[in-house]
């Protein structure tokens, strides 16, 4: 049994079912993802923004992201208002 107070982390992995970039400038991309979180008592699906850079070596940096619901009708309201700016 954890101390009083303290915090119990539940192990999740997470799948990516599908990914694609959109490179920009000399070294960004922005990644698209349909992933999949994984647990113990959790099976849910979203979409990830993430923006990145690579390395002189090629290999991926990510610097941040957005995680959005996988219901259709919030991904193509955010889809029009990125649209409309």
């Amino acid at each position: 049994m954890p101390f009083p107070g303290a915090k119990v982390i539940a192990m999740v992995e997470f799948e990516t079912m599908k990914a694609e970039e959109v490179k920009f400038g000399k070294n960004n991309f922005i990644e698209v993802a349909h992933k999949k979180a994984v647990g113990e008592a959790l099976s849910k699906e979203f979409i990830a923004i993430s923006r990145g850079f690579y390395l002189p070596d090629g290999t991926k940096k990510w610097k941040s992201s957005i995680t959005l619901p996988d219901e259709e009708d919030k991904r193509k309201r955010i889809a029009e208002l990125i649209s409309s700016f």
